[in-house]
């Protein structure tokens, strides 16, 4: 193979798995902001959950408090949606989408383009009614389809050849980034001091957990039990059959990496953060010990993403 054929390769490589990645973070960020509203409704007045919160779990905090922006409902639903300075928008996530998704036309399907240009618009144009608690959900509501609808095109109408493992490499190494963040930052700002003490506001707070991650109608079925740390902990990390649980995200971009040439040292660095999660009971950690962990897998996440680009992109 040529150089420029490898160069052309690689940038292709690149657009896809960026595909993936921004799809998959819209809709996460919708369904967080939903959840979230929802949830300031459900607590008592004198508990609330600032809105900062979701800024935290998205990493986006310094780009925040460059803005300025005080803790105002609209202004950072504003940020969060259609901030096209912050990379973890909304409307950032499917303005790079549909960039990629650009460069890349003679490997996708048409309708998945014409989705992901679609979507990008009908975000774009209908931003404001996000702002406002009254049209909120609808308009959240209209990017999660939106986004479902783009992973089932792509996953129904591509070649199932290297350039879909691509799309969803990217995909499921940002699930599980989103979930390892939710966690993290959910965990800590949730948690009552008698841990063990199962309140009514600690079983609604960790629905909140489960929910953001549309789990918990999953976790009911799979577990059984009420809705404990303990048991929400293990079903979030290592439920495999969970599509949005950490192991189940590891092992699909191991499945994709295996049908993928040069690919021992994604999968050595795969494999590094499939061990940290199996050795340990993540249920069993205190707060401290919990977040931690997250740091070490959230380094891991790094590691593979790293390791992708310069085994496939660089």
């Amino acid at each position: 193979m040529w150089k420029g054929e490898t160069e052309m390769l690689s940038r292709t490589a690149n657009s896809l798995y960026w595909i993936g990645r921004n799809i998959e973070r819209a809709e996460n960020t919708a369904r967080l902001i939903s959840v979230t509203s929802h949830l300031q409704l459900d607590l008592p007045k004198g508990i609330r959950q600032g809105w900062k919160s979701i800024v935290n779990i998205l990493g986006n905090i310094e780009a925040f408090d460059k803005l300025g922006i005080e803790n105002d409902e609209r202004q950072i639903m504003k940020f969060l949606i259609s901030d096209l300075n912050d990379p973890g928008s909304i409307l950032s996530s499917l303005h790079m989408a549909r960039e990629s998704a650009r460069t890349v036309r003679d490997v996708l399907p048409r309708e998945a383009w014409e989705e992901i240009n679609t979507l990008y618009q009908a975000a774009k144009a209908d931003a404001q009614k996000g702002y406002w608690p009254k049209n909120r959900h609808a308009y959240l509501q209209q990017i999660v389809r939106g986004a479902q609808t783009v992973t089932g095109i792509l996953s129904g109408s591509m070649l199932q050849d290297e350039t879909y493992q691509f799309v969803r490499l990217g995909r499921n190494l940002e699930r599980a980034d989103m979930t390892t963040r939710i966690i993290d930052v959910r965990s800590a700002d949730l948690v009552p001091s008698a841990e063990h003490d199962l309140t009514p506001f600690e079983n609604i707070q960790w629905m909140s957990v489960l929910k953001s991650l549309t789990g918990y109608q999953m976790y009911r079925r799979s577990v059984l039990e009420p809705v404990r740390r303990r048991d929400v902990l293990e079903f979030l990390f290592k439920e495999r059959r969970f599509p949005r649980a950490v192991l189940h995200c590891l092992g699909e971009i191991e499945g994709c990496t295996q049908t993928l040439k040069r690919n021992a040292q994604v999968i050595a660095s795969i494999q590094a953060v499939v061990h940290a999660i199996e050795a340990v009971d993540p249920g069993a950690l205190s707060q401290t010990e919990l977040h931690v962990l997250i740091d070490e897998l959230q380094f891991g996440l790094a590691g593979i993403d790293e390791a992708v680009r310069q085994t496939y992109f660089a």
